[in-house]
């Protein structure tokens, strides 16, 4: 059906249109046999420029023609012109009859039709690319899940210029998050945010956490709007028993180091649906910064762990305090 189309089209409309066709299609699909070492598809790519320089051939010929035409030549070899001689014999001027030649078509509208033709297919291409879905394998990063519409517990609405969890996950899923990390190759699998209330309070105390996944490492952030001030909080973890506590500032805040074990619980999603004991996880390394410059009550902790226990250095997470801190705001004076 496609080459009966283009055969009813003019020949300087239709072996254009071959032409712009089958330099695209080859030179993209030699591009791509010199990208991926195919030898099947730069045969391919060598076919269709082959085809396409064939095409120029014929064009040019024809152009040649159109420029120089040869004049009819009669069995004795001398040159008759064909149109004086019929103008002979006709007398004072043409009669008019179903002989009279059709009249040529427009060589100047055949040429603005094929380049209206020529730009239509380039444009085409050009906007293809960004119209239709790519085919590039690449994992894209997690973004994270909204919750713009998250009714919020009556703790946040009773807490002064509190962060949600959609906040903080905006804050931490940084696209040089997984640099800071030193792993600067992965994506984040997995990026969310939850606008909780503390365990053990009653649902009075608002506690908002983000947490964001690669293949190496989880980040967790989460900020605690009670009273515990960070001294308080210090004496809390040496009586849980947490190891390698480290007071130092950070932001001009009170902040601590901290290393606890995380927990590490299996579901059995099979007949009867349950679940093993809860075990002791991989290792995982703290830094809690207090929630304004006074030490006024209140934290923010954020945990890196991995699943193969290797942590990074302190310095990673003092990193990602100075990018996500700023993102929430300091407690106001009560």
């Amino acid at each position: 059906m496609l080459g009966f189309l283009l055969r009813l089209l003019p020949f300087w409309v239709r072996e254009p249109l071959l032409i712009a066709v089958g330099s695209v299609l080859g030179v993209r699909i030699m591009y791509l046999a010199v990208r991926d070492h195919d030898r099947v598809a730069a045969g391919l790519g060598v076919v269709f420029l082959v085809f396409t320089a064939i095409r120029v051939y014929g064009v040019v010929r024809a152009l040649r023609a159109r420029r120089n035409p040869n004049p009819a030549a009669s069995a004795d070899g001398t040159a008759v012109d064909v149109a004086a001689q019929a103008q002979a014999q006709v007398g004072a001027g043409p009669r008019p009859g179903p002989d009279t030649p059709k009249k040529e078509p427009n060589a100047w509208g055949q040429a603005v039709a094929a380049v209206a033709v020529i730009g239509a297919l380039a444009a085409a291409l050009w906007v293809a690319p960004r119209v239709m879905p790519s085919d590039d394998s690449t994992p894209q990063p997690a973004s994270c899940s909204a919750g713009e519409h998250e009714e919020l517990p009556k703790a946040y609405r009773e807490t002064p210029q509190p962060v949600t969890g959609e906040e903080l996950c905006k804050a931490l899923n940084r696209p040089d998050l997984a640099k800071l990390l030193g792993t600067p190759e992965e994506t984040a699998t997995t990026a969310s945010g939850t606008s909780n209330t503390a365990p053990l309070t009653d649902g009075k105390v608002a506690q908002p956490e983000a947490e964001v996944t690669f293949d190496t490492y989880t980040v967790n952030v989460s900020a605690t709007y009670n009273e515990l001030s960070t001294d308080q909080y210090v004496k809390l973890m040496k009586f849980g028993e947490e190891k390698d506590i480290k007071t130092l500032t950070v932001l001009g805040r009170p902040a601590v180091f901290s290393s606890d074990h995380t927990m590490k619980l299996e579901i059995n999603l099979g007949s009867g649906g349950s679940g093993g004991p809860v075990e002791q996880g991989p290792l995982a390394r703290t830094l809690s910064v207090a929630l304004d410059r006074k030490d006024r009550g209140g934290y923010c902790d954020i945990t890196v762990w991995s699943t193969s226990g290797a942590l990074p250095d302190d310095g990673v997470l003092l990193d990602i305090a100075e990018k996500v801190l700023p993102a929430i705001p300091e407690r106001l004076i009560r």
